[in-house]
């Protein structure tokens, strides 16, 4: 169903939501092996190859495998690559590279996504305005996991996400390009499922939150204009003026007790209570 349709949040019982923090842990828990095994000179295939084995060792699938037409685990996406970057034997990492690594996993049915944005070699290794870009592009995701309650309105995300990036932008001296053609989603017995999920601010309010509500937020910035395309893989995407893109995502349970975030090895609690936000315990199944 379209951004602008008849969309509702549908709610997940508490034992619902304990599978889906089994998957959203798995997936938490490859993006940090992932991340650990950053450096120059790896291929995104290598990393790949390493968080498909993480997944179905642990046993998960990785579901975005189960995407008709698409044959890897991660989306990885370099410098001017927004999302959906494919893996490849010859997509060597250099240092200074800006990486994105989109990833999700189905456990018994349920499941999680989240994506990363990280500097190969490390922070020092990277260009400030990089670095600059990823911290407030991951800040802006926590602003708009913090604008969900049940009860709200779903577009407050959206609206929480783009005023974040745009007091960055200015406290920075510029103006980041929000990317508005691929958004967030619910997810749950699939990977992808309605409501969408804007990252930006739109009119009206969209669908009511109810109790048990899960969805992905997932803020895409660039340096630049927003602008992008397709390339010839028909997979990835890039920015058109060659700026580079982060990418932040996280899959987020709201409840009458507070949030938890599914793919967070800490549930969020850390950044949720640190901004004065109500977090709830939701143990694995």
């Amino acid at each position: 169903m379209g951004l602008f349709g008849r969309e509702r949040c549908e709610g997940k019982t508490p034992e619902q939501l304990a599978r889906m923090r089994t998957a959203g842990l798995l997936v938490g828990r490859t993006l940090d092996l992932v991340a650990a095994s950053v450096r120059p000179g790896v291929t995104t295939l290598e990393l790949d190859a390493l968080a498909e084995t993480h997944i179905r060792d642990h046993g998960g699938v990785p579901n975005f495998q189960l995407v008709p037409g698409y044959r890897h685990t991660l989306c990885a996406s370099v410098n001017d690559e927004i999302v959906h970057g494919i893996p490849r034997a010859d997509k060597t990492l250099r240092e200074g590279d800006l990486l994105s690594v989109d990833c999700g996993a189905e456990v018994e049915g349920w499941n999680g996504d989240a994506a990363m944005t990280l500097v190969v070699g490390g922070r020092d290794a990277g260009r400030p305005e990089d670095i600059a870009l990823s911290d407030d592009t991951e800040a802006a995701l926590w602003a708009g996991i913090g604008a969900l309650r049940v009860g709200g309105a779903l577009y407050d995300v959206g609206a929480a996400v783009e005023d974040s990036l745009t007091a960055a932008g200015t406290d920075r001296g510029r103006r980041y390009g929000l990317v508005e053609d691929y958004v967030g989603h619910g997810i749950g017995t699939s990977m992808h499922m309605d409501p969408q999920v804007p990252n930006y601010r739109v009119s009206g309010k969209g669908p009511k939150v109810v109790d048990g509500t899960t969805i992905c937020v997932e803020p895409m910035v660039t340096l630049g204009s927003q602008d992008n395309t397709v390339l010839e893989d028909e997979w990835t995407v890039v920015t058109r003026d060659g700026s580079r893109a982060a990418h932040w995502e996280h899959s987020v349970a709201v409840t009458e007790a507070g949030l938890h975030v599914l793919t967070a090895l800490d549930g969020g609690r850390e950044r949720l209570q640190a901004a004065g936000l109500r977090y709830a315990d939701i143990a694995p199944a």
